[in-house]
């Protein structure tokens, strides 16, 4: 696991993307991340990885304290019937774990089968933080940045309100 993150690392040095990165003990959840993410500053965030039943999946990257309502969301004919995807497709397309969910295993999609979807509520914040592919340490990056290095490894980042549960167009 350790390897992949240092991959992301040097990826992010190549683009020269400026980021910190602070170690921790492995988070599973939001709430277990609390204490120790008052030490580093920006929006924190969560990440979902859905399917909906004609197997089409996102990824939704929201801050860590945004409610999240999947009735509420599934009535948004884009994303339909959704629920949680399994590990299996995890690990499939984002070669990812539970836990250590990101948008960096958008990396992994060769395909670009996963759409992602970023919280509009993020771009407020200066800082962004996710986990780089593993939930030992927390990346810390300018959220333009995170936003342009995303679209240099050819992946779209499209905008959600969580709020309305609308797709926000550029």
């Amino acid at each position: 696991m350790e390897d992949k993150s240092k991959k992301l690392e040097d990826l992010l040095i190549k683009e020269n993307i400026k980021f910190s990165i602070t170690s921790h003990p492995a988070f599973f959840t939001v709430k277990e991340s609390k204490s120790f993410k008052q030490n580093i500053k920006g929006a924190h965030t969560k990440n979902l990885f859905l399917k909906n039943k004609k197997n089409n999946f996102f990824l939704l990257s929201c801050k860590d304290d945004t409610k999240i309502d999947l009735k509420k969301i599934k009535k948004n004919s884009l994303f339909g019937n959704i629920s949680f995807a399994n590990e299996f497709y995890l690990k499939d397309y984002l070669n990812l774990t539970p836990g250590s969910v990101t948008p960096f295993g958008l990396l992994f999609d060769s395909n670009n089968i996963v759409k992602f979807y970023l919280d509009n509520k993020l771009l407020k914040y200066e800082i962004v933080n996710f986990h780089p592919l593993i939930n030992t340490s927390t990346v810390s990056l300018n959220t333009s940045d995170f936003i342009h290095f995303m679209k240099l490894q050819k992946k779209v980042v499209n905008y959600f309100n969580f709020d309305t549960c609308q797709i926000i167009y550029e």
